[in-house]
């Protein structure tokens, strides 16, 4: 029986390079990306941060993923729309599977995980079940805790090496794109080079595929905190907060 998901292959030829990805985590901003024009929307669990005001990922549950997934469907019409799996939702083979059907009910066209080889079974049983997946290695938001913080990935040879080899090893597990997050530069240019699958990157420099940012970010809409590698591009919280004091004035 054919699945009744998008094929990986079909997802992968919708990704042009340069490809143009951010996040969106409701129905107004889903919706605005799409217009915009971006070809890929990750729903990503970032929303514990930037929607929820927690100080990481960790708190993000499935229900919370599904929830989103939901609301940003309803605005998404061209893009393809990736939701991310939250810690400890994916810690086995069939766990991931059970939390992946539910991310794809909700409507998404793939998912992505967090991690290099020791997801490759993971990666392989949602494959095999016809769920396609993005992957995701350098910085984990969803082991910051265990790191102690948010770190740059590959400054050493070793590091490198390994984040190049799982690279191809998540390839040839089926993953139709994969996001290098927070990676000394020269290293992502080495993996785009090396896959024929697209390269996403986040802090990772110009040399890959694709970028991928948060939505609030770009817009400006969350200025207690913003990344050494973001641009922000607008200045959505400043609008808010003047658009309220006039609101409150007039009254």
């Amino acid at each position: 029986m054919p699945s009744p998901y998008p094929s990986a292959d079909s997802l992968r030829a919708r990704l042009t390079p340069p490809v143009s990805a951010i996040t969106a985590y409701d129905y107004p901003t889903g919706r605005l990306c799409d217009e915009a024009g971006v070809q890929l929307i990750l729903v990503g669990d970032s929303l514990g941060m930037v929607v929820a005001g927690n100080p990481d990922t960790t708190s993000v549950t499935l229900d919370h993923m599904v929830y989103h997934t939901e609301m940003v469907r309803r605005g998404v019409r061209q893009a393809v729309l990736v939701s991310d799996l939250p810690i400890h939702t994916y810690d086995h083979p069939e766990m991931a599977l059970e939390s992946a059907r539910r991310l794809m009910e909700a409507g998404a066209d793939a998912v992505k995980l967090e991690g290099g080889f020791q997801q490759i079974a993971k990666i392989e049983r949602l494959v095999d079940s016809g769920i396609s997946v993005c992957a995701h290695i350098g910085m984990l938001p969803q082991r910051v805790r265990e790191e102690g913080g948010y770190k740059k990935k590959g400054k050493d040879k070793l590091e490198a090496e390994k984040l190049v080899t799982s690279a191809t090893a998540l390839e040839k597990a089926g993953c139709f794109a994969i996001v290098l997050e927070s990676m000394i530069p020269s290293v992502a240019a080495e993996i785009t080079s090396e896959l024929s699958i697209p390269t996403i990157g986040i802090g990772a420099g110009t040399d890959c595929d694709g970028q991928i940012r948060v939505l609030h970010d770009v817009v400006g809409g969350y200025p207690w905190f913003v990344p050494p590698f973001a641009k922000v591009y607008g200045n959505v919280a400043e609008v808010i907060r003047q658009s309220v004091s006039d609101y409150r004035e007039e009254i």
